[in-house]
């Protein structure tokens, strides 16, 4: 007999059976939104590749680690890309009798296993893996291909038969909204934005720029921090390529000399991403900025955020306290945001009433109230703040503390029990305390209310198929103050750069993080209105990791590299 999932647990020793019972008490009173095995991973019990392994062999089916065995381009191909995409299945091997093993985030699935058998011809042998090892290899050996020159080609022929020449920027002005949107709508012009929009999301972009020059448009893309060339489109496609992505986004394409945001979605690869939207009257015409924001990044959990296990298991434990403050602080695009929806959704079991104003909602979240500021109707951060509190909140989430009335706020939330999530703009965790004084709010508040503050950053992750080791001269690392480390590591890695990570030697970003857990004797620090230094001796004192500490032993770990360090630490 197949045995159950719990008894799984206690076997393969991830829980001991007090653990489990104590578990599976607080899933009962939970509303089952997940079922357990997810319930399990969302809560950082176990992780994805755990949860797959037991599910596996409580299905009776073989588990595949596509990690340690990655399949090969020739027998991906075997199964069609959108075909694979939409099952969330990708072929491993092709056995000797003609059997395709092909791996499977539900093997389970007959009627996909049908459709696979019946698309190929050949028999299926389904296996289990990682959905999101699945989709990695699908991306990296199935890659969409770009008939870019074509595509350019059939827009700028469009454009010409309409008459449009737009060497000149002043040119760019006199074309008429009516003209406009017909270009707009012509099929080649929508094929080259969908162009523009899909290898962007292929190549992990962030943000899509799109820049008229001179004589050309740019096309640029932020990866992985980086913005880097993509596109250089002739001059004639301008109106008529910015035209498409106003009218996507619902803007006004009469418009032309004021800025504009609006916003759309799409759906690729089984995965929804939000657009937003922006633009920007500049000397050669309008600059079009696009945010990629992927929904299905708020869900992977904590855990997936890059925490030290130090760390994350100090800023789980504040982030269950029922009242207090909790602030996550760093510059633009460091994963503020992330961070908090990841909270949020770690939060979310349903027996709590959750409310959260932003600026804008950049995701939304199932069984949580959202609302978006609305500085025009006087809608603002403060104004917002006063009315949550009439509505009979546990969690409030803040987008940003950007004046004394919202912090003084904020404050006064929590001091009536409430749990206030929010983001300031300070450069460390200690200068949030220092940083709040400045903005009006008396230290005895502050000391009251504020128990933890998250500082992070974003580094680029090395890539894993051109890894190698290195020596930093003992010079070097004695030149820079790191902290807290062993002397005596000396070998660290860096990608030599290949074909998978485009040259640059990195794939993906993940977050280095300093957590200030606000103890008595920061309290008393705070009261003294003491300076961020002192704080920050404290903090340390406490257990903290700075951000130097943290990000360096991620260069030790091999997570990173030596020049990311200093790149995002030491360039401040």
């Amino acid at each position: 007999m197949r045995k159950s999932f719990e008894e799984l647990l206690i076997e393969e020793g991830l829980m001991s059976r007090e653990k489990l019972e104590e578990v599976l008490e607080e899933y009962t009173k939970l509303e089952k939104v997940l079922s357990f095995p997810d319930y399990l991973v969302s809560s950082g019990y176990i992780t994805e590749r755990e949860k797959a392994r037991l599910l596996a062999k409580q299905w009776g089916v073989a588990f595949v680690n596509l990690s340690q065995s990655p399949p090969t381009e020739d027998v991906v191909r075997l199964l069609p890309r959108d075909l694979a995409f939409r099952l969330t299945a990708i072929p491993v091997r092709l056995e000797g009798d003609g059997r395709l093993v092909v791996a499977m985030k539900n093997p389970l699935d007959v009627f996909a296993i049908d459709q696979m058998r019946l698309i190929t011809g050949m028999d299926i042998e389904p296996v289990m893996a990682v959905a999101e090892e699945i989709e990695h290899f699908l991306s990296e050996l199935h890659p969409l291909t770009f008939p870019v020159k074509e595509t350019v080609e059939r827009a700028l022929a469009t454009a010409k038969n309409l008459g449009i020449d737009t060497g000149i920027a002043e040119e760019v002005e006199e074309v008429s909204p009516e003209r406009l949107q017909h270009m707009a709508e012509e099929a080649p012009v929508v094929s080259l934005a969908n162009l523009v929009i899909t290898q962007a999301i292929t190549e992990r972009a962030s943000d899509i720029h799109v820049e008229p020059q001179a004589n050309r448009v740019r096309v640029r893309y932020r990866i992985d921090g980086v913005l880097r060339e993509a596109l250089d489109l002739p001059k004639e496609i301008q109106p008529s390529l910015i035209s498409r992505f106003k009218i996507v986004a619902g803007m006004d394409i009469a418009e032309k000399r004021l800025p504009q945001d609006g916003r759309f979605s799409l759906t690729l690869e089984a995965k929804t991403y939000d657009f937003r939207v922006s633009t920007y009257p500049s000397v050669f015409g309008e600059k079009v900025v696009m945010r990629i924001l992927d929904k299905s990044s708020i869900l992977r959990g904590l855990d997936k955020l890059g925490m030290l296990p130090q760390t994350l298991e100090r800023f789980e434990r504040i982030i269950r306290q029922p009242w207090g403050i909790i602030l996550v602080t760093g510059p633009t695009g460091s994963g503020k945001s992330t961070t908090l929806y990841s909270v949020l959704n770690r939060l979310n079991t349903g027996e709590q009433h959750i409310i959260t104003l932003e600026d804008p909602v950049e995701y939304e979240l199932p069984g949580v109230v959202q609302a978006q500021v609305n500085y025009k109707a006087g809608f603002t951060f403060a104004e917002g703040l006063r009315s949550i509190l009439r509505q009979d909140p546990d969690i409030i989430m803040v987008g940003e503390i950007r004046d004394r009335e919202t912090a003084l706020l904020a404050t006064e939330a929590a001091l009536t029990g409430h749990l206030v999530l929010s983001t300031l703009h300070t450069n460390d965790a200690p200068g949030a305390v220092t940083r709040l004084i400045d903005m009006g709010i008396e230290p005895f508040l502050i000391a009251s209310t504020v128990i933890g503050v998250l500082a992070q950053r974003l580094v680029r992750v090395i890539c894993p198929y051109c890894k190698e080791p290195y020596e930093v001269p003992s010079d070097v690392l004695k030149s820079i103050d790191i902290g807290r480390f062993d002397e005596k590591v000396r070998t660290f890695y860096r990608g030599k750069g290949c074909e998978k990570c485009r040259k640059t030697g990195y794939i993906g970003r993940t977050g280095i993080f300093e957590f200030m857990v606000v103890d008595d004797e920061i309290r008393e620090l705070v009261l003294k209105r003491a300076p961020a230094h002192i704080i920050r001796e404290a903090a340390i004192k406490g257990g903290m990791k700075t951000l130097k500490e943290d990000a360096f032993e991620k260069v030790v770990l091999g997570i990173t590299t030596w020049e990311e360090l200093i790149r995002v630490v030491f360039t401040e």
